[in-house]
């Protein structure tokens, strides 16, 4: 039962995600090619995934860039 419940919570992440790309860049963008399309999405979801707070986390990234910098 723990596994249906973390695989729904894990559904909720995965579909807001699909929800704010789909709002955030595939609606706003016109892409010629696959590579500028690629290039735009990759770059958004590093910038969502490292920089952009989230409410879950108190507002904060979920990976900060100075983590990432102090790894390096």
């Amino acid at each position: 039962m723990a596994d249906l419940k973390a695989l729904q919570k894990e559904n909720g992440y995965n579909e807001r995600f699909d929800g704010t790309l789909r709002r955030e860049v595939l609606n706003a963008e016109w892409f010629h090619t696959t590579k500028q399309a690629q290039i735009v999405i990759n770059t958004w979801a590093r910038q969502y995934n490292r920089v952009r707070p989230h409410q879950v986390l108190n507002m904060r990234p979920p990976l900060p860039e100075t983590v990432l910098k102090n790894r390096q």
